[in-house]
């Protein structure tokens, strides 16, 4: 069992997983991001921007970016998912292609696949091979990726069921201000996430209607 990590690699180079990648280089990881957008990866790497999805934050020079999933997976000791859920399991495919052994994985993917209505894990034990099923984890919570990238305070829990690994993760992820709480709720953490828009959308309604309390 690794007892820290030094290198992780971020699949997805949205907003959020922009702000993730550049909170851990920050933090002095080694951290490769995958971008499926060929001029994300370039501007990632040249200008230290992503100006597509995370406009006007400055990137550490050390924070590379890459469009290969190979190149990602053989220089990292953990992967962090951070893709859209409707196409995760697209995503996921091709990762499985390029893996040539096991290696921890977190979602931090928020949303529930359409047409099967299942979780991201659910989704990710489907196509990710048996191995790394007990080291799946989730990581998910009240943040938003411009105040994550501006070093604001956020809290986020980690979920897993593999306690030793959640805990060396936590390790990995935790700063004064990002604070990261480890939990074996793998299911609830990530109804919490998909679900909160919903139940904040209606409390809208509610309250725009005078409906009271």
């Amino acid at each position: 069992m690794m007892s820290s990590v030094h290198r992780i690699g971020v699949i997805g180079a949205g907003a959020w997983g922009t702000a993730l990648a550049k909170h851990l280089a920050v933090k002095g990881l080694e951290v490769r991001l995958w971008a499926y957008e060929r001029e994300v990866v370039d501007a990632i790497n040249r200008k230290h921007e992503n100006p597509v999805f995370l406009p006007g934050v400055a990137l550490p020079s050390s924070l590379g970016a890459t469009g290969s999933l190979v190149d990602l997976t053989e220089q990292s000791e953990g992967l962090l998912f951070v893709v859209p859920s409707h196409v995760a399991r697209s995503v996921l495919r091709e990762l499985v292609r390029s893996l040539s052994a096991p290696i921890p994985f977190i979602s931090a993917t928020k949303g529930v696949e359409e047409d099967t209505l299942n979780v991201m894990t659910q989704v990710m034990t489907d196509v990710l091979p048996p191995a790394m099923h007990r080291d799946l984890m989730v990581l998910s919570g009240p943040s938003f990726a411009t105040e994550v990238s501006a070093g604001k305070p956020a809290v986020l829990c980690l979920a897993g069921s593999n306690e030793e690994l959640v805990k060396t993760f936590q390790a990995a992820l935790m700063t004064p201000a990002f604070r990261v709480y480890a939990d074996s709720d793998v299911l609830g953490v990530q109804l919490g996430g998909a679900l909160k828009n919903v139940m904040a959308l209606a409390a809208g309604v509610v309250d725009g209607l005078d409906l009271g309390h």
